[in-house]
């Protein structure tokens, strides 16, 4: 008899538990998983109650002293309606409003003047003040609603990293960018249920003991790896570039070479993701959508990969000849000239295409093609942004070595900007390959946090390989760069120039070129890895055109960041 009545004691004092933990559980639902929601609820004079209220995630962007920025936010506007039924003086009324508003005058007065409707637009994303303005005028039949509309503070800066919104339907999604690639996480289905919010926690402890990146069927909002101070210099810097030089594009991109986070990345022509469109060719992101030729900034890798393999070492020396045949065509240095009995540096120093042939040779078909797989351009970066294209790299299952020789020197094979940027990252980072990404933390609805962790892949090249191709483009930018050489850091670094394609000859261009740039620092532990490339610029080479943008975004960086020297 007492074990019963202590049992029920028990059920009892369990049950009190369960019910008081239930009703916490829904406070907390109710005063901070929802709160902006039952806020918007309790707002409802101002809102229009045949729409529901439009949210949307944020995208933000975190300084170095942990301050963050929405890239990509809400804002409040107002809605102004009119009911045609109430408004005594349709004339008066839109010339009131045209005091305030910029109105079509006839417009306004055939929606005034349909006495037989009684709900019609005059305007939207009406600011405060004017808003305010409106309703001190007092004209009965005027209404205001407030709306939610998506805001980019920053306008058109990391334009093609943020993507934008539009309607499908009746719904606004993200189509490019960010936007779009983290449409789950982002968008606002319906008031989340309570019984999901459980769902969502129990789920977010289940993914945080796997390391699976983002909890299923959850919403949140998401932090980027951008550094918004960092991305609005950069982009300044490739402006004024395209400004001098007149290219038809240009891009680039920092990355940390050790972790794959993507400090910045810009590209022109841009656009303002809040505003009309008007050029959908400039929407697409060229570093991760475009395939090109880039050049001779391959060569470090061809080198990396000989010296990796053994071929050959810093000290080997062959003959240039200027020019050389092989399977009937003929490749030649880029003046055509010969240089001789000389050291493999002078292929970096001097961009012999010569001396990368000879060293496509001495690696042979099977080694160059397994080393160039092995860097990734067989395969997708995994870069956590939309419409990554696939590389051009058919030459590299040729059986001719004359293909293997071009790819040597960045042409023949055309590769996405992000995924010769995780190759040469290779170079900088003692081997191994990264996945570059934009996003490191997701911040849901639930309060849980979801850290993205930077993934390392395999090792590509020894650590000693590394070492040794950092020494090589240290001695480029110290022997033949004087503009690109800082007295107390290392950099290592090499230009590029391709010729590019002519479509309706299939051959290349003679006065159209592709100029690309690239360089991490310091050399022998870098922090941070500068890409940029610009298209058809009026000026042959790119040491004319790309130096002053990297100089100035190296120094701004080792600056910004206070980098020790290693000098």
């Amino acid at each position: 008899m007492k074990s019963s009545s202590a049992d029920r004691l028990k059920f009892l004092v369990l049950a009190i538990i369960l019910v008081a933990c239930l009703c916490w559980a829904r406070l907390f639902f109710i005063q901070v998983v929802q709160a902006s929601y039952y806020r918007e609820k309790g707002d409802q004079q101002y809102l229009r109650p045949s729409v529901g209220i439009f949210d949307r995630g944020s995208i933000l962007a975190q300084k170095i002293d942990g301050s963050t920025f929405a890239l990509a936010g809400l804002k409040t506007a107002y809605l102004i309606t009119a009911n045609p039924k109430l408004i005594t003086n349709a004339s008066s009324t839109c010339a009131q409003l045209s005091q305030i508003l910029v109105l079509d005058q006839t417009e306004c007065l055939n929606k005034l003047t349909k006495t037989n409707d009684s709900y019609e637009e005059l305007a939207t994303k009406v600011d405060g003040d004017k808003a305010e303005a409106i309703k001190r005028l007092g004209i009965k039949g005027l209404t205001i609603y407030k709306q939610k509309l998506r805001s980019y503070p920053f306008g058109t800066v990391a334009s093609h990293l943020i993507g934008l919104i539009s309607y499908k339907g009746d719904d606004l999604i993200g189509r490019y960018g960010l936007e779009r690639q983290y449409e789950k996480i982002l968008s606002r289905r319906a008031e989340t249920s309570f019984a999901n919010f459980f769902v969502e926690i129990f789920s977010g402890l289940s993914n945080n003991l796997t390391g699976s990146e983002q909890v299923a069927n959850a919403q949140g909002d998401i932090v980027t790896t951008i550094e918004p101070v960092v991305q609005k210099y950069f982009e300044s810097e490739l402006l004024k570039a395209r400004e001098e030089w007149g290219g038809t594009q240009i891009g680039g991109l920092i990355i940390d070479p050790k972790t794959g986070e993507i400090i910045a990345l810009s590209a022109w022509p841009n656009f303002d993701p809040g505003g009309k469109q008007t050029d959908i060719a400039a929407l697409g992101n060229p570093l991760v959508e475009g395939v090109h030729e880039l050049g001779s900034i391959f060569k470090p890798l061809t080198l990396a990969a000989a010296l990796d393999a053994g071929v050959i070492h810093e000290d080997t020396t062959y003959d240039d000849t200027g020019c050389v045949t092989l399977n009937t065509r003929t490749i030649c240095n880029f003046d055509d000239k010969a240089r001789h009995l000389v050291p493999v540096q002078e292929i970096l120093n001097q961009s012999l295409n010569v001396g990368a042939t000879f060293v496509a040779q001495k690696l042979g078909i099977e080694r160059f093609r397994a080393y160039f797989n092995a860097y990734g351009f067989n395969e997708k970066t995994g870069v956590d942004l939309p419409n990554e294209a696939t590389n051009l790299t058919k030459n590299l299952n040729s059986p001719r070595m004359v293909d293997y020789a071009t790819a040597a020197f960045g042409q023949g094979i055309a590769v996405t900007p992000i995924s010769l940027v995780r190759a040469q990252a290779v170079l900088a980072n003692g081997g191994y390959l990264i996945t570059p990404h934009v996003v490191k933390e997701i911040d849901y609805q639930s309060k849980l946090v979801q850290k993205i962790e930077s993934k390392i892949g395999r090792q590509v090249l020894k650590k000693e390989t590394s070492e040794e191709i950092s020494r090589m483009l240290s001695k480029v930018v110290d022997t033949v760069m004087p503009r690109v050489k800082l007295e107390h850091y290392s950099i290592a670094a090499k230009t590029g120039t391709a010729q590019i394609p002519d479509p309706a000859t299939g051959k290349y261009s003679e006065d159209r070129f592709l100029h690309s740039f690239f360089g991490y620092f310091p050399a022998y532990d870098p922090r941070f890895l500068i890409f940029i490339f610009m298209t058809d610029p009026k000026a042959t080479f790119s040491t004319q055109t790309l130096t002053t943008p990297f100089v100035n975004t190296s120094r701004f960086l080792l600056n910004y960041y206070q980098v020790p020297p290693d000098r």
